[in-house]
Formats: C-alpha cells, structure tokens, sequence
C-alpha cells in the first residue's frame, strides 16, 4: 500500500526570513526603484517556487497553491472587467461629463476635497461598494479637481477615503458582511462598534481636506468655464444622465448584487448612446465598451480627462491581480502565512496587544497576500479563540479586522483595491497613500480603543450571543 508522502513543516523562523525577503525585494523595487510590481511579483513566485522544491514541495502543491489563490479572486476579476464597460459607457452616454459640468456649477474650489469626501461617503454607504464609487463619481471628481488645478493625489485621497468609510459601515457591503460573519457577530452589532474608530477617523479626515482645501482656496479657476463649454458642446449634458446613477442606489436598496447590477447599467448606459445619437453603429459601441471612450473634443486637457475606460483598460489590472493572488495562494499552501500568524495568536494576553497583532497580521496579509478578503478571513480564524479566552466580544476582533484589512489593501500598490484605485483613477498608490486619510488613521484609533478599553465590547456586555 502506498503511502502519502508528508508535506515539509514551516517553522515560525524560517516563515518569517521568507517574508521579509519578499518584502523588502518588492519594496524595494516598487518604491525605491519606482516599478511596476508585475515582474517584481512574478520574480518573487519564481524564488518561491525555487525555495519550495529545495523544501520538497512538489509540483502539485504548487499548482494547488497557484488555483486556490487565484480562486478567491475570480468574482473581484469578472466585476472589473465590467467596471471597465461601465467607464467607457457611462463617459460615452455623458454620465460622468454631467456630473462634472453639474458638480462646477456645485462645488467650490475652496470647499472642493471635503466635499468630495462627504460626497463619497453619503454614496459609499448609501450602494456598499467602494469600487463602484472609485470608478463613478470618482473619475468625474478627478476630472474636477484636475480642471480647478488641485494635487490629483489629494484628490484620489478624499475619493478613496470617503469611499472606503461608506463601504466599511454599510450593510450592504461584501466586506463588512465579511468580517462580521467570520467572527460569528450580529451585522449591526458590528457596525454599531465600528463607529469607535470609523467615526474619529471620518473627523480626522474632514479636517484635514479642510484645511488642505481652505490652502488652496486661491486656485485659479478661469479655466472651468472654458472646460464646461467644450464638454456641453461635445458631450450630452442632461439632467436624464443621472438615470444610471439612481438606478445603482435602487439595486443596492433592493440588495441586488454587483455583478447584475453593473451588467443593467451598462445596458441603460448603451441605450442611452443611442437615444443620445440613433445613428450611432452597433460596431462604434462595441468598440467603446472593448477598448474604451476616445474624446475628441480638441481640448488635450478634456480628452485626457475623458479618453478611458474599456474592458482592456482592466487587463493591466487583471494580470497584476493575478500574480499577487498566485504568491498569496503559494503562501498558504506552504503553510507560511500560518507558521508565523499561529504562535503569534497564542502568545498574546492584554487587550492592547492582541488589538494591536490583529492589524498588524491584516496589514501583513494584505502585504503578502494582496487580498483585502483574505486579510480578514485568516487573522479572524487565528485570533478567535484567543479573544475568546480574553473575554473580548467577537465585535472587537470584527472591528480589528476591518481596521487592519479591508481599509489597507488600498495603500498596498499590489492589492488588489490599491491596483484598481490607481488605474482607474490614475494616480499612483505611493503617491495618494498619504492623503487617504481615513485608511491611515482607522487602526491608530483602533490600537487607541485596544489599549485604553474605550469602546472594547467584552463578553457577556449585553447581547453576549450575537455581539
């Protein structure tokens, strides 16, 4: 009879040295040498797979690990590719040129960055995605900010920051059902305890854009009249463009998911083009959806604004997030992720601490694993019982997990979140991480709600079973 050979053990030493080579190898590469992390990644695996024969893995360990990584980023994948349809759509229906024309006529450049904070966050929370408001009034947004002469990574900042605050405290959101079910909490127990940092992190953010944008209240605007003009000759402006926008906060009020959702507004906005022009060529709109909206308005400012879009606008993003899924896949599948989050979840007593390895392992995951999903799932199955045996309400660990992962994958320029931000807003992820305000700020006032039990739900305080 044949026996199964044993899989080699990873020792807690031996996980960590791997990791922080691969950390400071892709570090390196994409901050001090500034390039793009598909070849860092991809040579990183190849070093992986090198130290895992060495180890005496074999080949379908690896190819498991490769599947089962890029597996759970299969749906995110497909919802891309369908965001990149709806920009090119959407821009090509005039969606997003009436926002801008009708924000110009709305917003201030002087209370321009906290408006589009708040604005973010009212949508983010009203739909539960923050990737739809990434790629919706976020382009117009950065199409504004860019006209008016604001820092695009400040702007970029404020979308990402209001967006992720709507998605993180809606129900509707995948990633807050996420955290919540991991831990086995009630969802709006969840929500109700994350106010302890979503809340101090909302303020810390609407006072800087604040007074970032009361710094720019001298801005020279004589250009927006200019830019309205050439955008309401070139493109339908109407009051009708804000159809497909209404229809997203009624698919998210009857709890539809992304995927119709963003397959009936596509279709809306492809109706729209043609009752914009009935003589436009199915074959024209086919090539806007596949490669994206040219603009040839004859204005280089406006047609950089609104050339983009496209499914194969995404492809770049595609492969990227591949590769990372792929590395993250191989390090479970090694047991490297476990080697080193497993003691670590054992070892640890006071609040404080454990408040404190929680981010620090989502922050790790989403480094190494590049999936904010993931980032929630592995630390949540690893400190579960250790909260428990703590005394700490599983709301506390839910509200670590999402502080520590959900909001970090958009600074990480090889997650998943923080790869799509960039390309679709344009704008690098080292260059708006400084201004996402709410994403930097959320585990400070997590770490400070850990070590001084202010908002720390303990077992048996209440509703004990669901909190």
């Amino acid at each position: 009879m044949q026996t199964k050979k044993k899989e080699p053990i990873v020792g807690l030493i031996e996980g960590i040295i791997v990791l922080l080579i691969m950390l400071v190898f892709m570090g390196y590469s994409v901050i001090k040498l500034q390039l793009s992390p598909e070849v860092p990644i991809l040579f990183v695996i190849m070093l992986l797979l090198a130290w895992a024969k060495l180890r005496g893995f074999a080949w379908d360990d690896i190819n498991e690990g490769i599947i089962n990584g890029i597996k759970t980023g299969i749906i995110p994948i497909f919802i891309f590719i369908l965001i990149g349809a709806l920009i090119s759509s959407w821009i090509a229906a005039g969606v997003i040129p009436s926002l801008m024309v009708f924000g110009f006529h709305l917003i201030s450049a002087e209370w321009f960055l906290p408006s589009v904070f708040l604005v973010c966050t009212i949508v983010g929370t009203a739909i539960g995605s923050a990737f739809t408001v990434v790629s919706t009034i976020g382009i117009a947004f950065m199409g504004m900010g860019m006209t008016l002469g604001v820092n695009p990574a400040m702007v970029a900042g404020a979308i990402i920051s209001g967006a992720i605050f709507g998605d993180k405290t809606s129900p509707l959101s995948d990633s807050t059902n996420l955290a919540s079910a991991v831990v086995g909490a009630d969802l709006f127990s969840h929500i109700k305890n994350l106010m302890w940092s979503t809340i101090p992190a909302l303020l810390t953010s609407l006072i800087v854009f604040f007074f970032v944008g009361r710094s720019n209240a001298h801005l020279n605007t004589a250009s927006i009249d200019k830019t309205v003009s050439i955008i309401t000759s070139h493109f339908s402006i109407s009051l009708w463009a804000f159809l497909p926008i209404a229809l997203m906060f009624i698919c998210a009020w009857r709890k539809i998911p992304a995927i119709p959702t963003l397959f009936l507004n596509v279709l809306v906005a492809v109706i729209m083009i043609f009752i914009n022009d009935p003589k436009t060529k199915i074959a024209n709109v086919v090539d806007v959806i596949t490669n994206g909206f040219v603009s040839k308005t004859g204005s280089k400012a406006v047609d950089a604004l609104l050339s983009r879009g496209g499914i194969m606008s995404m492809m770049t993003t595609v492969a990227l997030i591949v590769s990372a899924l792929a590395l993250g896949g191989l390090l479970m599948r090694f047991g490297i992720i476990d080697a080193v989050m497993t003691p670590l979840s054992h070892k640890l007593h006071s609040n404080g601490s454990l408040i404190l390895a929680v981010l620090l392992s989502g922050i790790g995951v989403n480094i190494f694993v590049g999936e904010q999903y993931l980032s929630v799932i592995l630390p949540g199955n690893a400190f579960k019982d250790t909260f428990k045996r703590a005394g700490l309400a599983p709301v506390s660990l839910s509200r670590a997990l999402e502080d520590g992962g959900t909001v970090i994958n958009y600074l990480i320029p090889w997650g998943v979140a923080g790869v799509f931000a960039a390309n679709t807003l344009q704008v690098h992820t080292l260059s708006y991480l400084p201004w996402a305000i709410f994403s930097l700020s959320s585990p400070l006032f997590s770490l400070l709600s850990g070590v001084t039990g202010i908002g720390l739900k303990r077992l048996g305080e209440k509703r004990s079973q669901t909190d």
